[in-house]
């Protein structure tokens, strides 16, 4: 009795397991293959918006966008810190992450194989859109007594870490005065160890390129009266004929307690993808984007606007999910 009672039991427990893997089974790798709207099978795809520091613009707007496409597309983004654009273009590069911000610039010498990327093109990233413009700001304070691009020279002045976009950009314009990093004394910090040198009389400027207002630089204006050091007309136009991805811009007044607005100049910002994400989740992810902006509280958040997405990007080649969105749109270069 006890034997035909074992039996029983096993058979019922054989029984219930093969209904658990019959009903379970049609799920296989339902967690790691791609469906058909980009996301998996049965859950979002789990990809990385590269950002930059948290002193910068990057930070804070990725934190913001990655919330509107999560929000509304079959992806989950997760922004994450980063030493911005070149090293974002390496980090896709080596398809470490999937999504990033970058300089329209950088990312154009970084699909060229110029200047960081000299001999070592990266051939896996499109274009998704640029956004607003990145402001360089050669920032000081009143003490320091610096008027002009041409006072730096003998001073302590950050210009970024070496291959950086804010390096390159900073390297140019110093070329356009007359001057090479042998005239400053050259310290390679971030935006946030930048400000808090200037801040402690460490260094006497720096070469912030983000959009404004930058936070970093906010940060310092709370307790310094803050000078962003303008451009000459002539400096302007001459180093937009060299370098035609720059355009002329302005810090408005009132941006970091600012008496009067300062001519300067910027590149833009974008968003780059990996060449390997599918088609309509990229699709998805512009849409969401762009017909979310009023999501954004990010004070860029006004500049970014499907109408101008295709600014400044060149002859860079547009993902194709992206460049679906902007047909539909009849928007084009």
């Amino acid at each position: 009795m006890k034997k035909l009672r074992s039996s029983f039991l096993f058979i019922m427990v054989l029984s219930l397991a093969m209904i658990i893997t019959a009903c379970g089974g049609g799920n296989e790798g339902g967690t790691s293959g791609a469906g058909e709207e980009g996301g998996t099978d049965g859950g979002k795809q789990n990809l990385s918006l590269l950002t930059g520091g948290t002193g910068g613009t990057y930070y804070p707007l990725g934190g913001q966008i990655g919330n509107i496409i999560s929000d509304n597309t079959d992806a989950n983004i997760t922004p994450q810190t980063s030493g911005a654009s070149a090293e974002n273009m390496e980090t896709l590069r080596n398809g470490e992450a999937e999504i990033a911000f970058s300089q329209t610039d950088i990312a154009s010498y970084a699909i060229e194989g110029k200047e960081m990327f000299d001999g070592a093109a990266i051939d896996n990233i499109q274009a998704i859109a640029s956004l607003y413009p990145e402001t360089i700001q050669l920032v000081t304070t009143a003490d320091s007594g610096i008027k002009s691009v041409e006072d730096l020279k003998g001073k302590s002045v950050s210009i970024g870490a070496p291959g950086s976009g804010v390096f390159i950009n900073a390297m140019q314009i110093l070329e356009i005065h007359g001057l090479t990093n042998d005239d400053i004394k050259a310290q390679n910090l971030s935006f946030d160890e930048s400000t808090d040198g200037i801040q402690s009389g460490n260094i006497d400027a720096a070469f912030v390129t983000a959009g404004t207002p930058t936070g970093a630089v906010e940060a310092l204006s709370a307790q310094e009266d803050v000078v962003i050091v303008p451009l000459a007309d002539d400096k302007i136009a001459e180093l937009v004929e060299k370098y035609p991805y720059y355009s002329e811009d302005t810090v408005p007044s009132g941006t970091y307690k600012l008496e009067s607005e300062v001519k300067t100049v910027a590149v833009k910002a974008m968003l780059v993808a990996s060449k390997d994400l599918e088609e309509n989740l990229v699709y998805e992810m512009t849409k969401a984007m762009f017909e979310n902006t009023d999501q954004i509280t990010h004070a860029k958040g006004e500049l970014i606007k499907a109408e101008t997405a295709l600014e400044g990007l060149g002859d860079m080649e547009l993902h194709p999910g992206a460049a679906k969105y902007f047909e539909e749109k009849g928007i084009s270069k």
